[in-house]
C-alpha cells in the first residue's frame, strides 16, 4: 500500500534454503519423509500416553506435551516450506509471515520451559523418590505445563509486536525460508538496534535459564547417582534420563548457535542450515529418540501399531 512517497511492504518472498535446481527434489523428498515421521512418531507418543494408564504419570504427562508441540512445531514451517521448493512463487503475506513468526517463536521457547520441567521431573525421581508422589502430583504437573506455554506465549508476544510496528518499505526478500525475527529485522526501514538487542538479551534469558535448570538438576542428579554402590541401579537410574538429555543437547545447541551471535550475512545463510535442524530434523528425532531408549514407550508403542497379540508376547 501507499504511504506518503514510500510503499509499504504487504508480502515477502522466501528465499529458501537453496536455489540449485538438481537439489529441489532431493530436499523436497527428504523434508517430506522427516515431515511425516514427525507427524506420524508425535501422533503415536501422545495416543499411547493418553490411552495407556501405566503411562499417566509426570514424566509422560510431560512427554505428551513436548510431542504435542513437536507435532505443531514442525507444521508452523515445513508445509509452506515445501509449497515453496515446487513453487517458482515464494511468496507470503505481511499478516502470514507475523503469524508465522508467533508460532515459531511461540512454540521454540515452549519447547525450551518444557525440557525444564522435565528435567526438574528427573530431579525429584531419582533424588527424592519417596516424596515424588507428593511433590510432582497432578496439580505440579499441570501448572508445569501452563506455565510452559504461558511463557512461550508472551515471550513470543513480544517479540511479535515488536516485529509487526516496524516499517517495511524498501525490499521484501527474507533471507530464510519461513520468517523468523533476524532477517525480517534485516529488511526494516529504521534502526533495529534496540530490536536486535532484545532478541539477544530476551532470548539468551529463557534459553540460558531454562538450561542453567536443566544443568543443576543434572548436576544434583550426577552427584546422587556416584553414591549408588549398585552399577545396576546406576545404570537404571540414568537410562531415564538419556532420552531427556539428548533431545536437550539437540535443541539448545541449535538455539545457542542461531539466536545468540551477531547478526551478518554469513550467519543469516548458516542459520538457514541450522534451522533446518530444529524445524524438520529435531522433531522427527524426537520420539525415535524417546522410543528407543525407553522400554514403557516401546512397549505401548507395540501394543498401539500391532495389537494384544504382541503386547501378550512381551
Amino acid at each position: 500500500m501507499e504511504g506518503g512517497n514510500e510503499t509499504r511492504v504487504t508480502e515477502f518472498v522466501l528465499l529458501g534454503v537453496t536455489d540449485a535446481p538438481d537439489l529441489q527434489l532431493i530436499l523436497f523428498s527428504l523434508t517430506l519423509a522427516f515431515y511425516l515421521l514427525s507427524l506420524l512418531g508425535n501422533s503415536i507418543i501422545v495416543t499411547v500416553v493418553v490411552t495407556e494408564p501405566h503411562l499417566h504419570t509426570p514424566m509422560y504427562y510431560l512427554l505428551a506435551n513436548l510431542s504435542f508441540l513437536d507435532f505443531c512445531y514442525s507444521s508452523v514451517t515445513v508445509p509452506k516450506m515445501l509449497e515453496d521448493i515446487m513453487s517458482q512463487k515464494k511468496t507470503i503475506s505481511f499478516g502470514g509471515c507475523i503469524v508465522q513468526l508467533h508460532f515459531f517463536h511461540f512454540l521454540g521457547s515452549t519447547e525450551a520451559m518444557l525440557l525444564a520441567s522435565m528435567s526438574f521431573d528427573r530431579y525429584v525421581a531419582i533424588c527424592h523418590p519417596l516424596r515424588y508422589v507428593v511433590i510432582m502430583n497432578n496439580a505440579a504437573c499441570i501448572l508445569l505445563a501452563l506455565f510452559s506455554w504461558s511463557i512461550g506465549f508472551l515471550y513470543s508476544l513480544f517479540h511479535t509486536i515488536l516485529t509487526a510496528r516496524l516499517p517495511f518499505c524498501a525490499s521484501n526478500r527474507v533471507s530464510h525460508f519461513y520468517c523468523d525475527i533476524k532477517p525480517l529485522l534485516k529488511l526494516a526501514c529504521t534502526d533495529t538496534y534496540i530490536n536486535e538487542r532484545l532478541v539477544t538479551v530476551i532470548t539468551g534469558s529463557v534459553a540460558l535459564s531454562t538450561f542453567f535448570m536443566i544443568l543443576v538438576s543434572y548436576v544434583y542428579i550426577g552427584s546422587h547417582l556416584m553414591k549408588i554402590k549398585s552399577s545396576e541401579s546406576r545404570q537404571k537410574a540414568f537410562s531415564t534420563c538419556a532420552s531427556h538429555l539428548t533431545v536437550v543437547v539437540f535443541y539448545f545447541g541449535t538455539a545457542f548457535c542461531t539466536y545468540l551471535r551477531p547478526t551478518t550475512k554469513d550467519s543469516l545463510d548458516q542459520d538457514r542450515m541450522t534451522a533446518i535442524l530444529f524445524t524438520v530434523v529435531t522433531p522427527a528425532l524426537n520420539p525415535i529418540i524417546y522410543a528407543l531408549r525407553n522400554k514403557e514407550v516401546k512397549r505401548s508403542m507395540k501394543k498401539l501399531i500391532y495389537g494384544n497379540a504382541v503386547w501378550v508376547s512381551l
